[in-house]
């Protein structure tokens, strides 16, 4: 058996089996955003089917929780049968929650006066239905690209979370330029419609090229067999030409216990739910944060277009910082910290040249995040000082959600990766409404009666509670360090 260099092709995969794969991961990812263009449709449920509030959140929450609590289930199932029979998956949930959400909206009669309570509960069970999708679609296109290029996980899993986090923009763009009328009144039914059939389309479509014949051997930087030389353990390897070096071993990771048994395993979940919780907790409420402070130009009361154009300024550097972040630390940390990698022969790659533990990408962005809450503290007395919050918590972001793939890979192993990875979503579905209600409550009780909360006193208590958890998890990571260098 010999490795071959970046640059020659593996063994039966051809060039445009590979180019059909990343074309179909790259679909996948940018169309599995639907649920999160909800806010289009808000004030059509509200004016035709004359839904309340309450009822309107309730509708996205069930879209939202779809993701979550079913995410080790999602797992299991790519551990056992790949991500194809979850992009199928995908494509059969999709269809079903928007083209039944289209249907229901377009029997509604516009003469109803009041809300019809089976349609809440049919919409709430239909969000959650595309949430089950986002969730499915969002495995198959994460593992495909690991199964893809093993030798670059954390570059793979940066540049999948990266498109899948520009699917609601695309999305959106989609729905506003070609589904608005000369009133600027959206079509949501013939949106959501176009939702399901694209859907539809793209994740049957990658059903099949993300069959196991199909990605057999992949990421050109591997293994390939010499067409008469059998594959024995005592092959030789070329090692002056392959970045590894590769054994015959388990691929179970270096702790073969179940991660739930692992202490390791909940403290990085403790992690998580620090780190991504406050993360969270900033993304969900930039709006109110900036809304409380004064603008440091005049100090008259803003035109509300001006305000909302402050507001949209914050979620354009949250996106852009979180995309940027994404990209940059998937490529740096598979070169400074390569991790060791289950080959999908079987066998175990050990690294060269590894500059720096992986865990140092975990350090960084906590105390990051602590830096930024800590600088709110000092500084935050205007609306030009949210700017550092933006960056520095969109970076954390990305970077937090890039780095995790490749770490629960290398500790826990490939084999039950699906399934480890999902249990470890659980972490920021406890750590976001933790803070997020601190947010809510600290700056309901400081609001004087008014509807927008004003003053650095609306979020100052939560900041110093966050810039202290997050200390806390970076301090975390050392122990993560002395038990995993070896590893990541």
């Amino acid at each position: 058996m010999v490795l071959f260099s970046a640059t020659l092709q593996p063994l039966h995969y051809t060039r445009l089996r590979l180019g059909l794969a990343c074309l179909s991961i790259v679909a996948n990812s940018l169309t599995a955003g639907g649920v999160f263009i909800f806010p289009m449709f808000s004030p059509v449920l509200a004016s035709q089917l004359k839904l309340h509030q309450p009822q309107v959140t309730t509708i996205i929450l069930a879209g939202m929780i779809g993701q979550y609590p079913f995410a080790p289930v999602v797992g299991k199932v790519i551990d056992l049968y790949g991500p194809s029979t979850c992009s199928l998956t995908a494509a059969t949930f999709f269809f079903t929650a928007f083209i039944s959400s289209s249907l229901e909206i377009s029997k509604t009669s516009v003469e109803i006066t009041k809300p019809s309570t089976s349609s809440f509960y049919r919409l709430t069970f239909f969000f959650l239905l595309a949430g089950l999708g986002t969730v499915f679609s969002y495995f198959s296109s994460l593992f495909s690209a690991s199964k893809l290029y093993p030798t670059h996980p954390g570059l793979a899993a940066g540049t999948t979370m990266t498109l899948f986090g520009l699917s609601p923009l695309l999305l959106s763009f989609i729905g506003s330029h070609f589904f608005v009328d000369s009133s600027e009144s959206l079509d949501a039914a013939s949106l959501l419609k176009f939702l399901a059939i694209l859907t539809a389309v793209i994740h049957t479509a990658g059903a099949f090229t993300f069959r196991k014949n199909f990605i057999k051997y992949a990421d050109a930087s591997y293994i390939e067999s010499m067409d008469n030389e059998a594959i024995t353990e005592t092959s030789p390897l070329v090692t002056q030409i392959t970045p590894v070096q590769s054994t015959l071993a388990s691929c179970d990771g270096g702790n073969s216990q179940h991660p739930l048994k692992d202490r390791y395993f909940w403290f990085l979940a403790l992690y998580c739910s620090i780190t991504i919780g406050a993360a969270e907790m900033v993304i969900s409420n930039i709006g109110t944060i900036v809304l409380s402070l004064p603008n440091r130009s005049t100090i008259v009361d803003m035109p509300f277009q001006i305000i909302s154009s402050a507001t949209s300024k914050h979620i354009k550097i949250l996106s852009i910082s979180n995309t940027a972040s994404r990209i940059i630390v998937g490529f740096l940390a598979d070169f400074i910290s390569p991790v060791t990698t289950c080959l999908p022969i079987g066998t175990v790659a050990h690294p060269r040249n590894k500059r720096a533990s992986r865990t140092v990408f975990l350090t960084i962005p906590a105390l990051l995040l602590s830096i930024v809450f800590f600088w709110m503290e000092l500084g935050g007395d205007d609306r030009g000082a949210v700017w550092i919050l933006s960056v520095g918590v969109g970076i954390s972001y990305g970077a937090i959600f890039t780095i995790l793939p490749s770490i629960i890979s290398a500790v826990w192993g490939g084999r039950n990766f699906g399934r480890n990875f999902g249990m470890m979503t659980y972490a920021p579905f406890v750590g976001t409404p933790l803070f997020s209600y601190l947010y809510a409550f600290v700056s309901a009780a400081n609001s004087q009666g008014k509807a927008i909360c004003e003053g650095s006193l609306c979020w100052r208590a939560t900041f110093w509670v966050s810039c202290a958890a997050c200390l806390l998890a970076s301090y975390s990571t050392i122990s993560f360090w002395r038990r995993w260098r070896d590893q990541v």
